[in-house]
């Protein structure tokens, strides 16, 4: 049986350059997500995701050391395409038409496939996925709308950026646990919390 090579558990081994080495990739991570939403983290290793993708298991361990880089891609996957939309809340014409498109993001990253949102969640927390993350981009988004002049203008803008993630994650975070379904109503339990903080917080004009 092949074995993994000797590197980084969590650095691919190398990146695909050709059309079909990159749907081998695509394919191996979106295995590794059923793999995750069907068995569990109990259940997720790099046999499984080579059987769910239909591929060798020295296909996957060309481009994946092991089960934790796997779960860094996967993380960066969702990411990207999470960031990806959330970016567009740029190009809304007021910042509370920004604010409202980003909620929208954050929900349906979180509800269109809890199961898998909550374990990477979970996987998040553990020290060395943590530090190997990538960071960042939503807050400076945020914090972006925030200076836009038809929101409530906040003394330290990079606190209250920070401040109003962390609710989201919390209330996002919470629904997913819960198995809630309904888009419309926790984007509007969202959209209270982060305008009442914004409208509570609001600096007076020196």
């Amino acid at each position: 049986m092949a074995r993994p090579p000797q590197t980084s558990p969590l650095k691919p081994r190398k990146q695909p350059s050709q059309p079909r080495a990159e749907k081998t990739v695509a394919a191996l991570l979106e295995a590794a997500a059923q793999v995750l939403e069907r068995d569990g983290l109990e259940g997720f290793n790099t046999n499984a995701v080579a059987r769910r993708a239909g591929v060798s298991i020295g296909s996957l361990y060309q481009y994946f050391p092991g089960k934790d880089a796997l779960i860094l891609a996967l993380m960066r996957r969702e990411g990207e395409r999470f960031y990806a939309e959330a970016a567009h809340a740029l190009d809304m014409p007021t910042g509370a038409e920004g604010l409202r498109a980003l909620i929208a993001a954050a929900v349906r990253q979180q509800l269109e496939r809890p199961t898998l949102a909550r374990l990477l969640d979970v996987e998040e927390t553990r020290p060395a996925l943590r530090a190997e993350k990538e960071g960042g981009v939503l807050e400076r988004v945020l914090q972006q709308i925030l200076e836009r002049p038809d929101l409530p203008r906040q003394l330290d803008v990079a606190l209250a950026a920070r401040d109003l993630m962390a609710m989201v994650a919390s209330l996002t975070d919470t629904a997913g646990e819960h198995g809630e379904l309904d888009v419309p109503h926790l984007e509007r339990r969202i959209h209270a919390a982060m305008f009442g903080y914004l409208d509570r917080m609001e600096s007076p004009l020196p």
